[in-house]
């Protein structure tokens, strides 16, 4: 007979699954409809769950919106974990650039979500981009400020690095249409999107004398 703890896992996992899937099948939709134009039906269809399900775990559209969105920002941060007093500067913003990039291409949807809210005066995401990101930008960008006080790399304004990697990075998915339309693609392949990163990793690196 199982323990009550045992069951009681097993019903974490199986939420947190659910969980996972709705707010992925949510970036799909809001995507491509918007907040005003997608329904609970559409994202428990895209789910392939009841639609009872979304509303037992997160309640309305709106709830479900706002989790989509504080999901991406989180996922964003924590690459920049990396970036510490200690790190080698050019090992840390590489790796945070090629995160960005990889999460461009893997998951397009919840970037254009984002930009989508950003275009229409961040409603909903506002308070979390004053505060979390806010303080987490700040951070970070005295982690840069310190490595160019101390003459490892070259001088930037280390906020609107950041501003330029996201612009950077985001592009890729937020005006894929845009990129495949010039590459005469129907579809961006690996390929296309290693060619990408190259370019973003090296143009960013050169800019803060981390060439190699």
């Amino acid at each position: 007979m199982p323990r009550p703890a045992d069951d009681e896992a097993r019903k974490g996992l199986i939420r947190q699954a659910n969980e996972a899937r709705i707010l992925g099948a949510g970036e799909k939709v809001f995507a491509r409809a918007g907040f005003n134009g997608a329904t609970m039906a559409a994202i428990a269809d895209e789910a392939g769950l009841p639609k009872a399900n979304l509303h037992y775990y997160f309640g309305s559209k709106l709830a479900l919106y706002r989790a989509v969105l504080a999901r991406t920002l989180h996922d964003w941060l924590v690459p920049l974990d990396g970036l510490q007093p200690e790190a080698d500067p050019r090992a840390a913003l590489e790796t945070y650039i090629r995160a960005k990039m990889a999460m461009s291409a893997q998951r397009p949807d919840a970037s254009r979500v984002f930009a989508n809210e950003l275009l229409h005066g961040a409603g909903v995401v506002g308070e979390l981009m004053r505060g979390e990101l806010r303080a987490t930008v700040r951070r970070k960008a005295a982690v840069i400020d310190g490595w160019v006080a101390a003459g490892r790399m070259a001088p930037v304004d280390a906020t609107h690095l950041f501003f330029t990697i996201w612009a950077a990075t985001q592009t890729y998915a937020d005006f894929d249409v845009q990129v495949r339309a010039v590459l005469g693609r129907d579809e961006l392949t690996p390929r296309d999107h290693q060619r990408a990163t190259e370019h973003v990793v090296g143009l960013i690196l050169r800019g803060c004398g981390l060439a190699g």
